[in-house]
């Protein structure tokens, strides 16, 4: 290795090791990478109370589970487009539902293709990742015309204040 790349190596190193190890935010190339401990759940669209919409998220498309894997929040603690990774077992996550047990906590619900490994699941305080973060404004979007509910105008009034506090 020559002289002049080892301190450019070095840099890189570290750049990358940081955000692994950085428990507060730091951005890398677009992502962001911030450590938090959550409170997790999961659901699936087979139980009883999820019937009602079946295989869809809030934003209209399919809930998933595979590669990158649909998870419900408190969007305005994590906004649509959310991804996370959690740490004990290395998955990806999106936030694209959300839930009204969810508004005003700590809580992400995790989607589940079945009712057995929602139940295997269970309950459990684990440490995400945040890769990347989701839009404010596009969550105002989706929830601004279902204002009707009360969950969906506190995610909206909590939004609202963050949005107005950026500017």
């Amino acid at each position: 290795m020559t002289k002049a790349f080892r301190p450019l190596a070095f840099g890189l190193t570290l750049l990358c090791g940081g955000c692994a190890e950085n428990a507060g935010k730091m951005v890398s190339g677009g992502k962001v990478c911030e450590r938090k401990s959550v409170r997790t759940t999961a659901y699936t669209d087979s139980e009883f109370s999820h019937r009602r919409w079946g295989v869809k998220n809030a934003v209209g498309s399919h809930l998933e589970s595979g590669e990158i894997n649909s998870a419900a929040a408190d969007w305005s603690q994590f906004p649509v487009g959310t991804k996370f990774r959690i740490l004990e077992n290395n998955e990806v996550y999106v936030i694209d539902d959300y839930g009204a047990s969810l508004v005003g906590t700590n809580t992400i619900d995790l989607y589940m293709p079945s009712i057995r490994r929602m139940n295997q699941w269970g309950t459990r305080k684990v440490t995400i990742e945040v890769l990347e973060e989701g839009s404010y404004i596009i969550s105002l979007k989706v929830l601004k015309t279902r204002q009707r509910v009360r969950c969906v105008r506190r995610m909206v009034e909590a939004i609202e204040k963050k949005v107005n506090g950026r500017f």
